[in-house]
């Protein structure tokens, strides 16, 4: 038995997305996300809190593209649903839970990325054959989208309202 809650997170990557792919051959995209929660201390000092930590999963040209496009420390945000699920191991009954990700992308607050769209191809019916060679490898790598994340000095931003006495500069 599973529930689903739609959720969206901002945070950094803990690790290099894992890729890989099921036996029908879907892309699956394993990322381990932290998301720190900023804290207003008495003396009006913001601190960072204890981090969580959330395990997401995408699917198919989602998968593929965050694996192409992302590293660890990336700040990125994810929106999707959060799924609990239950399962026995070893005669106990444990949970589980993980986002399963609609759309995943960069954090723009904490720099700036240039986007390229990924080409659609289409699998023609049998007399597709397997494409192959040097010309398709550098055909399918100028395809995938790359996200170049140029960040800049930590920006401190307040959970609610603008920041006081703290400007971004570009």
């Amino acid at each position: 038995m599973s529930t689903k809650i739609p959720i969206s997170i901002a945070g950094n990557l803990v690790a290099n997305p894992e890729l890989s792919y099921g036996e029908s051959g879907v892309a699956h995209a394993k990322l381990r996300v932290a998301v720190n929660q900023r804290i207003q201390g008495a003396d009006g000092a913001w601190q960072d809190g204890e981090p969580v930590f959330h395990n997401v999963s995408a699917f198919r040209a989602l998968a593929e593209n965050t694996a192409n496009s992302l590293k660890k420390g990336d700040p990125v945000t994810v929106a999707g649903e959060l799924e609990f699920r239950s399962y026995e191991k070893d005669g106990e009954k444990r949970e589980a839970r993980r986002i399963v990700a609609d759309t995943i992308g960069p954090d723009l607050r904490f720099g700036t990325t240039v986007y390229q769209r990924a080409a659609h191809t289409a699998v023609a019916g049998s007399d597709a054959g397997v494409q192959a060679g040097p010309e398709f490898a550098a055909a399918a790598e100028a395809a995938a989208p790359v996200y170049k994340i140029a960040t800049k000095s930590p920006v401190v931003v307040p959970p609610f309202g603008a920041p006081q006495g703290n400007e971004m500069s570009y």
